[in-house]
């Protein structure tokens, strides 16, 4: 199985610009014409919250077109710059989201690798975490099918990234989850976005990693006092590649690069 993943699109309204600078739009088509002319295609694509930078209903309806250009299947989680209202009439058409509710979390079990969609979003906050409650219900989601492997989806990364700013707005307490993540081995990764920047730390037992944006990238100023500050190298996305026994992760930039060259 081929899984991809993209994050952190930030969509604007048509004519508008993110921060005045960045046309994530654009930047998200070019995205997804790299994911159209991949060999093999991928089975699914995952796209990990922040899908509309100031949740507008426009600026959904301008995502949506975008992602009609699509070609493969694709599953949406929101993160802390989504708002929930417009982000559910937005999507209200995808059978597999919750129809009602605070909170987005699914499981697809249609592909060799069983997909679990878990909601770390905290309504008007930056930062995030996962109440008792859902740790009570992906303790029992997981234990449904102790042998299937499987991924976990969320926006906010179970971890400390280093980056002063964003370690002031990630996810709060994430001991209890690691607990729950460590009881069930048939987790191959934790799939994350809201860095910006791709990132693997062991976590519980298995992988936590987050996903480049498909728009801007935060600077990676690793000083204790480092800059709230983004820059415009190379968006990306990533691959994640099941061979039956192990999961492999490719980071992948954006774009339409001469080659390839043979190497004799």
């Amino acid at each position: 199985m081929l899984l991809a993943q993209i994050t952190d699109l930030h969509v604007m309204p048509k004519g508008q610009l993110a921060y005045d600078k960045v046309d994530t739009a654009a930047m998200l088509r070019d995205a997804v014409a790299h994911l159209n002319r991949l060999v093999p295609q991928p089975d699914a694509v995952i796209i990990t919250g922040d899908l509309a930078d100031r949740g507008e209903p426009t600026a959904y309806e301008h995502l949506r077109e975008i992602l009609a250009e699509l070609e493969a299947r694709w599953f949406v989680i929101p993160g802390n710059h989504d708002k929930l209202p417009a982000f559910r009439a937005a999507f209200a058409d995808q059978p597999y989201l919750p129809a009602e509710g605070d909170l987005i979390q699914y499981v697809i079990d249609d592909y060799p690798l069983r997909l679990v969609a878990l909601h770390s979003v905290l309504p008007g906050r930056t930062d995030g975490a996962v109440s008792d409650a859902q740790l009570e219900w992906l303790d029992r989601t997981l234990a449904a099918k102790p042998r299937t492997p499987t991924v976990v989806m969320m926006h906010h990364p179970p971890f400390a990234t280093g980056l002063a700013h964003f370690d002031a707005v990630g996810m709060t307490d994430v001991t209890a989850f690691e607990r729950v993540i460590a009881r069930h081995p048939q987790v191959e990764r934790i799939l994350a976005g809201h860095v910006h920047r791709p990132m693997q730390i062991r976590f519980g037992g298995t992988i936590a990693s987050a996903c480049p944006s498909t728009a801007h990238q935060v600077a990676c100023d690793l000083r204790p006092d480092g800059s709230d500050t983004f820059t415009l190298e190379p968006p990306g996305f990533q691959l994640h590649r099941w061979n039956g026994s192990t999961l492999y992760t490719y980071t992948i930039n954006v774009g339409n690069f001469p080659g390839p060259f043979p190497f004799h």
